[in-house]
């Protein structure tokens, strides 16, 4: 209801409804004094109240009122005694408290970029959603993208900022995925008891435990064997999990970041990874893009590694301006294949920066790092070792190099042949021929699948 408050605040006078009433003249000398009784109505009706007044359709000011309420020592007043309180609608008070959220907001979204300033517009976008979602959110990240585009730089910054937010006391534990595949996953992703098998000579936590109130970065997450991937799925949703040998569960409770450069989609389809998992951690799923996506935001990445190599080493170093403009020309070019994106891009600024003299980068030492990166991009690492370019270069470094020869020849034999049952009978020549083989294919199948392959993506 509307009314107009007489000078002592006190009276109200009901104004008639149901029924057309002329235009109401608002006194210009007492519009102050104009209230809106908003206590009374239906919901419609005290909406409606309120954004007429909120947008001065109505110039007055809104009133709540209610009966008397027993005073702080428990004291009931004189219920026939009500109180009315005034809705205060000017909003400048909170443009200090709204300034400080937007610049709380700026400083996130510095903290993610590593202060390194995006001029891609759509990076810009994804940085700002994800600063939202960090601030906001415990649930299961996906970083997605290739090889390089900084899913592990970026995990760690989303840490820090929650960290900074107090939204995570415990550590940052990071888990590439593809070096820990095969027997000792679980052991280490989940721990062991003394006893558990053979070698276990005492407790050992794992890496989820080690991670408890704090951030877990599982990189390369596709890279985990099936079973590993239902253990991940329970310690997720009940934050528990059964270490090796144990005979009650462990209490993990942490925040997960998981990252992967394949499509985790189709690896559903080919059964090589859980669906389950998929949709558990796929809630918050971000695709970083590669430097082909983002070339207008070299030149700011390499003053950003420049920077970095003289906070490492002590040492400041430049470029000259000719050097630097061939360096960026071809940079940006569309013929420079980036395959390892930002990676490549650290890689050649600290080549260019330790080999530089006097700490002033030339044009030779640009043409120099120039003939190099295209004498790279032109002999793809696939060449030279298919287990580095099948499994990437963590996963292969991290096998024996008698597993690695006999991998990389396995691969070329399979890329050969024209099925599995070929290739197994290439493999297997010789047992076939003492008769001591039996299903070649199943033979070759089993043995691609102790380093997480399959025939189709060793024939890719």
């Amino acid at each position: 209801m509307a009314g107009r408050a007489t000078r002592r605040g006190r009276r109200l006078r009901r104004c008639r409804c149901g029924r057309a009433e002329p235009p109401v003249r608002w006194p210009r000398a007492r519009r102050a004094t104009t209230l809106v009784h908003i206590t009374t109505g239906t919901h419609v009706a005290q909406i409606c109240l309120f954004l007429l007044t909120e947008s001065r359709h109505f110039p007055a000011r809104l009133v709540q009122t209610s009966p008397g309420r027993p005073d702080e020592r428990g004291i009931d007043e004189d219920r026939t005694v009500g109180r009315a309180a005034i809705i205060d609608l000017d909003l400048s008070k909170y443009d200090k408290l709204a300034a400080r959220f937007a610049e709380e907001h700026r400083q996130g979204v510095s903290v993610l970029t590593s202060g390194i300033p995006t001029r891609n517009t759509a990076f810009t976008a994804l940085i700002e959603r994800i600063e939202r979602v960090a601030g906001a959110s415990t649930a299961p990240i996906l970083l997605a993208g290739p090889t390089g585009a900084g899913k592990t730089r970026l995990a760690r910054r989303i840490f820090e900022l929650k960290k900074a937010r107090n939204q995570v006391d415990g550590p940052f534990v990071e888990v590439n995925c593809a070096t820990i595949r095969g027997d000792g996953a679980m052991s280490a992703l989940f721990g062991h008891r003394r006893g558990a098998f053979t070698g276990a000579a005492a407790d050992r936590d794992g890496l989820l435990k080690r991670a408890d109130g704090g951030l877990l970065f599982l990189d390369e997450i596709g890279e985990l064997g099936l079973d590993e991937q239902a253990m991940l799925l329970r310690a997720v949703e009940e934050k528990t999990f059964l270490p090796l040998g144990a005979d009650a569960p462990v209490l993990s409770d942490f925040q997960l970041i998981a990252g992967s450069n394949r499509d985790l989609g189709a690896c559903v389809r080919e059964g090589r990874f859980r669906d389950d998992l998929l949709a558990r951690i796929d809630l918050w799923s971000f695709r970083l893009p590669g430097i082909a996506e983002r070339r207008e935001d070299i030149e700011p990445n390499l003053d950003y590694e420049l920077e970095r190599f003289a906070r490492d080493k002590g040492q400041r170093v430049s470029f000259n301006a000719e050097a630097r403009s061939r360096f960026l020309a071809f940079a940006s070019a569309p013929q420079a294949l980036w395959s390892g994106n930002f990676r490549d891009l650290s890689g050649a600024v600290e080549r260019l920066a330790t080999l530089a003299g006097g700490g002033r980068i030339t044009v030779t030492d640009v043409d120099d790092e120039i003939r190099r990166l295209r004498e790279r991009w032109s002999d793809p690492v696939a060449t030279a070792d298919p287990a580095v370019a099948i499994l990437g270069r963590a996963a292969a470094d991290a096998l024996d190099r008698f597993d690695r020869v006999q991998l990389a020849d396995v691969i070329a034999v399979c890329r050969a042949s024209a099925t599995l049952s070929e290739a197994g009978r290439t493999l297997f020549a010789a047992s076939r021929a003492r008769k001591s083989s039996g299903n070649d294919a199943d033979r070759l199948a089993k043995y691609l699948t102790r380093f997480g392959l399959d025939w189709k993506r060793v024939r890719t």
